[in-house]
């Protein structure tokens, strides 16, 4: 599979003139046109909202035929699936641990809170980095669990509680 991507600048650059423009008929269109002679208020804007619709469009149309040009193609390194997940998974254990699941909970005892959910979510989205090791994240999620529990719990007073066991 080639990972490559030719993005069109002007083409979504049309696109969103010729959106915005849309947009301003739609609102002008509550206010009175008016005549020619006697405009009202609503007509300037619906002129405008005209206009850049065309241009817009004209723009759109012109990128949309040409050849990508050589900056406009953009090569993708491949995709980091274990990052995506590590990043994706950390907020997830931050609601599973952060909030109490009665019928969860009902199953499996586990810790909930401030403490076991910033551990997990940042434990677990450190592991994310290459770079990272077990010892490496396992610090980090110590020290912003730490600084997390003395920020929310003592000086911001978040009704959240710092550790909690199962559904006691």
């Amino acid at each position: 599979m080639s990972n490559v991507l030719s993005q069109k600048r002007d083409y979504y650059a049309g696109g969103l003139m010729s959106l915005i423009g849309v947009g301003v008929i739609l609102e002008a269109r509550h206010y009175n046109l008016g005549t020619l002679f006697h405009m009202g208020p609503g007509f300037f804007p619906i002129i405008l909202g005209v206009t850049l619709t065309l241009i817009g469009i004209v723009i759109a149309a012109a990128a949309a035929t040409a050849p990508p040009a050589e900056e406009d193609i953009l090569h993708l390194p491949n995709p980091q699936w274990r990052a995506w997940a590590c990043i994706i998974a950390g907020p997830v254990l931050f609601i599973v641990f952060g909030v109490d699941w009665p019928t969860l909970q009902a199953i499996v005892k586990y810790p909930t809170g401030i403490i076991p959910a910033t551990f997990a979510c940042v434990f677990v989205s450190a592991l994310g980095d290459k770079g990272s090791t077990l010892l490496g994240s396992f610090i980090l999620a110590v020290g912003i669990s730490v600084f997390g529990v003395l920020l929310f719990s003592y000086l911001l007073q978040v009704s959240m509680p710092a550790w909690r066991w199962g559904a006691l």
